[in-house]
């Protein structure tokens, strides 16, 4: 699969009803980096049940 953006071969792709998308690294990154300045990512923090959880050594 090709990266949506560029001629690069995606790293992730993502699918959505019946649609995929890929995304090679470069542009992956770009658009976490935008949706975490967006408020964007707050609704999908209050989507999605995140919890964090501590880890014992």
């Amino acid at each position: 699969m090709q990266c949506h953006y560029c001629d690069r071969d995606a790293a992730y792709g993502v699918e959505r009803d019946g649609v995929t998308v890929g995304l090679c690294e470069s542009h992956f990154r770009d658009r976490v980096e935008e949706l975490a300045e967006s408020e964007g990512l707050e609704a999908l923090r209050e989507q999605v049940d995140v919890t964090q959880t501590d880890r014992e050594s």
